[in-house]
């Protein structure tokens, strides 16, 4: 990586935080928080429940809690403005909208969790899309290269 993507600003010279890309962070935060629950609900009804593949339940948790730290790596690295964080984040949203439409697809109490992770989701990408986000992680488009000489 060059020292341009690891770029961190002076906190004392840099500019603030911009509310979208905190908002952003927490909501990432959240859906991680929410994978590590269930990950530990599932680890422990597997370990102490009566499920119907104590196996199955064991692995399940174990995933959820190695997939939860995806989006909290995520969170971390947007609150202290490291360009590298937003692609974490975007992946962690983009695979959270096809859960949330199987769980639409259901007919029971996982419809509202559905419409929950989708509002989550969508807002988190248009947060972590907005330019206000892309300029404090210092994330320049195409055509914007400057020389740095």
């Amino acid at each position: 990586m060059s020292a341009e993507q690891n770029r961190v600003p002076d906190t004392s010279d840099a500019e603030p935080r911009p509310g979208r890309l905190t908002a952003a962070a927490a909501l990432a935060a959240l859906e991680g928080l929410a994978l590590a629950a269930g990950g530990v609900w599932m680890l422990v009804r597997g370990v102490t429940g009566d499920p119907d593949d104590r196996q199955q339940a064991v692995t399940g948790g174990i995933t959820l809690l190695v997939l939860a730290l995806l989006p909290l790596l995520a969170a971390r690295g947007l609150l202290l403005r490291r360009s590298w964080s937003r692609g974490p984040a975007i992946i962690t949203q983009i695979m959270a909208l096809p859960v949330a439409y199987s769980l639409l697809q259901a007919d029971s109490i996982a419809i509202p969790a559905g419409i929950a992770l989708a509002a989550v989701a969508v807002t988190a990408l248009v947060l972590l899309v907005n330019s206000a986000t892309t300029r404090a992680l210092g994330i320049r488009g195409p055509g914007n290269v400057q020389d740095e000489k």
